[in-house]
């Protein structure tokens, strides 16, 4: 069986949690590689809804392993916390969920951090979720930071934790935004849930890397999107962790010699939370449609996600970056109602055509998308589970993506139940999934 990378070729909640849930079955793992608790996969089973933050969707297949790794921080609180939700719901977390001995450690002091960050004046407001994700990863790349091992050495967290607070402190009172807290109380409710995840922490790389020698498969999730990338996104509106496939392997542990195969996950159209610019959205009535149609908020926060058109330059820049083999559309049915559809095939900045991605914000918003009309379907594909069912001019706009992004379309979502979804037959999306 192949080890596989999924993840999100836009900006983000293009339903990559459904793909995995839904594929996982056919892998042994299924290891989250990058990211916090403010990114959410939201996963529909039946009349259950799962929306997970921290642990990888495949948990939600009984008896496949989940691994959290060393390229996330966490949050402990909220990991317990979507554990025990998990839990009451009847999923069995407990033995088959990992953590990686080298994730790093969110603290309360991150989010005060955070909040002091988006809200300084001449500071540009990102648009954070404010869970402290990328203060963490700052302490982080900083080397100041505590990681999992760190918080399981009682004595040495308590020396370690005392100094950083301690900074924290003096930042936040010299900027006048410190909030009272009690430390102490703190650092005692972290050692207790050092407690409780102790037996679930391993070196995930070695866990990994074991199992490909043993001939097991792995599903990498990645979280957020590669337009959210930290190297390769608009930034500075992105995250702060390497949400494109390269992160899968610093993440894990794994070599990218051990990948066969990358899957892109994106939208029929394409949507954004946050700041930052946006070359096809739809301040009209057409992108307030598709927010309705597509239930366009998040799955975390509940935030409006700003809607557009899709864009074909982003998605070939996305393809080049991660080396896609193959391309899952989501939400087709989205699109059901339009009589026309719009599809940007090209950038102009200034009246001249733009050939690559620009790499400034100040460019990106300059962007003058280049559209081509398609004519809609204007029939219902919502639940269609076989490609010989959908309407031809849908066929038609799939076939149009395909021919314009240079990557094949080998499986397409029509609703968000584990049965609405199609695989192509004869794509390399399923030699790479059925084996």
């Amino acid at each position: 069986m192949a080890n596989v990378i999924i993840l999100g070729s836009q900006w983000g909640d293009e339903g990559k949690g459904k793909i995995v849930d839904l594929f996982a079955d056919r892998f042994d793992i299924v290891a989250r590689y990058q990211g916090g608790h403010n990114a959410g996969h939201t996963v529909f089973i039946g009349e259950k809804k799962y929306v997970l933050k921290l642990i990888p969707s495949g948990i939600l297949r009984p008896g496949k392993k989940a691994v959290i790794g060393n390229g996330l921080v966490l949050d402990p609180a909220a990991l317990l916390s979507e554990m025990e939700a998990l839990e009451s719901a009847g999923v069995k977390v407990t033995g088959n969920l990992f953590i990686s001995n080298r994730a790093h450690i969110l603290f309360p002091a991150h989010r005060m951090m955070e909040k002091m960050s988006e809200g300084r004046e001449g500071r540009i407001s990102i648009g954070t979720t404010s869970r402290g994700i990328g203060p963490c990863y700052e302490d982080k790349t900083g080397r100041r930071g505590i990681r999992v091992a760190d918080l399981l050495n009682r004595d040495f967290f308590r020396a370690q934790y005392d100094s950083v607070m301690e900074e924290k402190v003096t930042i936040a009172r010299t900027f006048g935004i410190y909030s009272e807290m009690d430390l102490a109380a703190i650092r005692d409710e972290y050692e207790r849930f050092a407690d409780r995840i102790r037996p679930m922490v391993c070196d995930t790389a070695v866990l990994l890397n074991q199992a490909i020698r043993d001939g097991r498969s792995i599903l990498f999730e990645g979280a957020q999107g590669t337009m959210l990338d930290i190297d390769h996104g608009t930034y500075p509106f992105v995250t702060s962790s390497s949400a494109s496939a390269g992160g899968a392997c610093t993440g894990t542990g794994v070599a990218p010699t051990k990948i066969d195969g990358v899957l892109g996950v994106s939208k029929a159209y394409i949507t954004r939370v946050g700041g930052g610019p946006f070359p096809t959205e739809a301040l009209d009535a057409a992108g307030d449609l598709i927010r309705k149609r597509g239930n366009e908020f998040g799955a975390v926060t509940g935030r409006p996600r700003r809607c557009g058109w899709f864009d074909v330059p982003l998605l070939r820049y996305t393809a080049v970056i991660n080396g896609f083999d193959s391309l899952i559309v989501t939400k087709l049915d989205v699109l059901d109602e339009f009589e026309t559809i719009q599809v940007c095939t090209g950038y102009r900045i200034g009246g001249q055509e733009v050939c690559d991605m620009p790499p400034t914000v100040g460019e990106i918003e300059r962007v003058e998308p280049v559209y081509e009309s398609l004519p809609g379907w204007k029939t219902s594909t919502f639940g269609v589970a076989s490609f010989d069912e959908l309407p031809g001019r849908a066929k038609d706009y799939l076939a149009f993506l395909e021919e314009r992004t240079g990557v094949e379309v080998g499986c397409i979502s029509t609703g968000p139940e584990r049965n609405q979804t199609m695989v192509r037959q004869g794509s390399r999306f399923e030699k790479l999934v059925r084996g």
